[in-house]
């Protein structure tokens, strides 16, 4: 019948202006981009509706990043925790800044002030404390020259702060100088792993660099 007939030719057209899912459901594609909250979907033959949704991308060099900063190296896998490689690696570097003051004081002899061999085993010492920490403790690659600052600069603060407290702790709490000098140098050293951690030799997790390429 004719009116069937026109029936059929009006659901044909409805059906034009839709896009088949699978599973068998129809989603019209203004429909679709709504409920997509604004994501942009190609389909075949210049279709704007896709059965797939598309997400955000990973960032490859974030990702690799974060997997080579929580690798443990050989100090890691032999200590199994990192506060414990810290203090392994501040101690080794405590006893080399000692061995190279002594060493530049003889080096250097009576005609120079004892500060410049202080500050010439400083230079050394930081240096190799910098390497030692990056490679072994934290295992971190990439942006050397900005952890190599950070790093001076936690450093440089620790100093500070443990001149501060132990005049403090000496000069106006009136604690014997020996047992506060102690006491003043182990909070200065869990200061400078936190500051190292977060400060130094930080990176963005993962999840963070994948909302900012988002």
């Amino acid at each position: 019948m004719e009116f069937e007939g026109e029936r059929s030719m009006a659901s044909a057209g409805v059906d034009a202006g839709a896009s088949a899912l699978p599973g068998g459901s129809v989603i019209d594609a203004h429909d679709a981009r709504a409920e997509g909250g604004g994501e942009a979907m190609s389909g075949v033959a210049g279709s704007p509706v896709s059965g797939v949704a598309v997400g955000p991308v990973a960032d490859p060099i974030a990702s690799a990043t974060s997997a080579e900063q929580v690798k443990p190296g050989p100090l890691l896998r032999l200590v199994q925790r990192q506060e414990v490689a810290f203090a392994a690696v501040g101690g080794f570097n405590t006893a080399l800044g000692i061995g190279l003051t002594v060493v530049w004081l003889a080096v250097l002899g009576d005609n120079v002030p004892p500060s410049v061999a202080v500050a010439a085993a400083y230079a050394v010492s930081i240096l190799i404390a910098f390497v030692l920490h990056r490679t072994l403790v934290f295992r971190v690659r990439g942006h050397l020259l900005r952890d190599f600052l950070r790093f001076v600069a936690v450093n440089s603060g620790g100093l500070l702060l443990n001149m501060v407290l132990l005049e403090l702790a000496v000069s106006v709490w009136h604690f014997p100088d020996k047992a506060a000098a102690v006491v003043v140098m182990a909070l200065v050293a869990v200061a400078s792993y936190f500051g190292h951690r977060h400060i130094s030799f930080r990176r963005r997790p993962p999840v963070e660099a994948d909302r900012s390429v988002g």
